[in-house]
C-alpha cells in the first residue's frame, strides 16, 4: 500500500521545482497521488476494508488542501500540475 524509497525519489526528481526540492506543493502533491492510486488499487480487491478507507479520504483531503494553495497563489502552476498528475478538476 505505502511506496517504495525508490519510487519516492523519482517521485521528488519529477516533479521537484529546483535541486534537493522535497517539501514543494508540486512534490508533496505527487507522493500524495501516487499514495491514493495505490489504495484506489488495494480496495479493489479489499473492499471492506474500512480503517484503511478513513486513512485514504485523509489523503485525499491532504492534497485538496495542497491543491487550493496552489491554486490560490499561481492558477497557470495549478492547472499545469493538474494536467501532469492527471488528476481530474
Amino acid at each position: 500500500m505505502s511506496i517504495t524509497a525508490e519510487r519516492k525519489q523519482a517521485l521528488i526528481k519529477e516533479y521537484a521545482t529546483k535541486p534537493n526540492d522535497t517539501g514543494s506543493p508540486e512534490v508533496q502533491v505527487a507522493i500524495l497521488t501516487e499514495r491514493i492510486v495505490n489504495l484506489t488499487e488495494h480496495f479493489k480487491s479489499h473492499a471492506k476494508d474500512n480503517h484503511s478507507r478513513r486513512g485514504l479520504l485523509k489523503l485525499v483531503s491532504q492534497r485538496r488542501q495542497l491543491l487550493d494553495y496552489v491554486k490560490g497563489r499561481d492558477e497557470p502552476r495549478y492547472r499545469a500540475l493538474i494536467e501532469r498528475l492527471g488528476i481530474r478538476r
